[in-house]
């Protein structure tokens, strides 16, 4: 089992930057696939990236603008956003799961409590 706890989110100006943390519990950090979703008011929860080992992916909406990057030593993975638009903003959650690796957040077993990010024009 693994217990997620994210941090940095923030208010930021359009076109600004912000890097969230997500710090993972237990010694098995390593073997998880990691995620990060958003959820804004109203809406589903959706994909922002994933990563396993150094393999990652992304949601169209953010490629070449947000990178996702894990250190294993710290038990912790980043999401490092730039270019920030208004909408982006939304609580960002982090996920782990030991087997699935992808997009839809239905399969992910652990999931932090998320941060807020807001964006304004």
């Amino acid at each position: 089992q693994v217990q997620l706890a994210e941090s940095g989110g923030g208010l930021v100006q359009a076109g600004g930057s912000l890097r969230l943390s997500c710090a993972a519990s237990g010694r098995t950090f390593s073997i998880y696939h990691m995620g990060w979703f958003r959820q804004a008011p109203g809406k589903e929860r959706e994909f922002v990236a994933t990563i396993r080992r150094s393999a990652a992916y992304y949601a169209d909406s953010v490629k070449g603008r947000f990178t996702i990057s894990r250190d294993n030593g710290k038990n912790t993975v980043y999401l490092e956003m730039n270019s920030l638009k208004p909408e982006d903003t939304a609580v960002y959650y982090c996920a782990a799961d030991p087997i699935y690796y992808g997009s839809n957040y239905l399969q992910y077993d652990y999931w932090g409590q998320g941060t807020q990010v807001t964006v304004s024009s």
